[in-house]
Parts: structure tokens; sequence; C-alpha cells
């Protein structure tokens, strides 16, 4: 069996309208407006956890097919790192993880992109890790070696890397 062919893709469960604008997007990225795309993508994510996989297969596939830089998508991309900075997220511990990584992986790009958001999402994540009663010991962990990380240029130092990290180098 070969690779999915674009029209694989699940997006029956949209608008006859919006399942045509993802196909137009799949095979010609230039032709649609990516933000559109892009929030359209993200709003039924955020409705739908287990749309989320095919999302990112298909965003995957616009890139890879489009070769241009993901400036429609950086919003979108804020738009869910917000919701991920919400106290409800931030009270579990696999929304916090989630976040974590991802600004592990792009936060340093984002920022170039749009520094007045990621300012904004940090102070978020500032105001939830000394505000925000009864997180877990994890999610503070985790909140504060981000906000380390973002404070030392996107870089871990030594000395964080043995503090957040010494239990796993044992």
């Amino acid at each position: 069996m070969g690779e999915p062919g674009h029209e694989e893709y699940e997006i029956q469960s949209f608008d006859a309208e919006t399942q045509r604008l993802l196909k137009t997007a799949l095979k010609e990225p230039g032709a649609v407006d990516l933000e559109k795309v892009a929030n359209v993508i993200v709003d039924q994510s955020l409705k739908d956890c287990v749309f989320s996989k095919e999302a990112g297969r298909i965003c995957y596939t616009i890139i890879q097919v489009n070769n241009m830089p993901m400036m429609a998508l950086v919003n979108p991309v804020y738009d869910c790192l917000f919701r991920l900075a919400q106290p409800d997220s931030l009270h579990k511990e696999e929304e916090v993880d989630c976040l974590v990584l991802q600004l592990h992986r792009i936060g340093e790009q984002l920022e170039k992109m749009n520094g007045q958001r990621m300012d904004e999402l940090f102070g978020l994540l500032r105001d939830g890790f000394l505000l925000q009663e009864g997180l877990s010991s994890l999610s503070q962990l985790l909140l504060l070696e981000l906000i380390e990380f973002r404070a030392a240029g996107w870089r871990t130092t030594p000395a964080a890397q043995k503090y957040y990290y010494s239990e796993v180098l044992d």
C-alpha cells in the first residue's frame, strides 16, 4: 500500500465548501487563502481532538507542496498556544507538556515572526505559574523551565540542564 493520496484525507465531516477549500489547498496551495485554510483546520482540531492527527498530515502536505514560508500559520499556531496557556489547560499536565514541547520546537521561530504575541503568551504563562492555584508540581516545573528557556535565548543553560534534568541523567 503506497502513500495516501490527497483525496484520502478525512475531510468528509466538513461542509461542501470547506471540503472544496481543503482539497484545493492540498492540490494548489497558492490558489487559496492559506490563513483561512489554517483557521478552518485549527477550529476543527480544537473541537475534535481525533481530527488533530489528520490536521497535522494536511498541514504537512500543504507545506511540502507549497514550499512557502509558513506565515499564514503563525497566528493560528499562536491561537492554539494561547488556548493551552489558559487556566483550565494549565491544570492538565498533558496539556502543559504539549505546550512546552511545542515551544521548545518552534518558539524561537514564532517569536521572530511575531514577538509581541510571544510576549503576551509568556505574560500568561508567567501569571499562570505565579498566580494559578492548584497546579501540579510537574506543571509548575515545566512552566518554570520554559520561562527560563526563553529568557536564555531559547537555549538550555548548563545550570538549567543540571537543575531540571539531573534525575534523567542519574
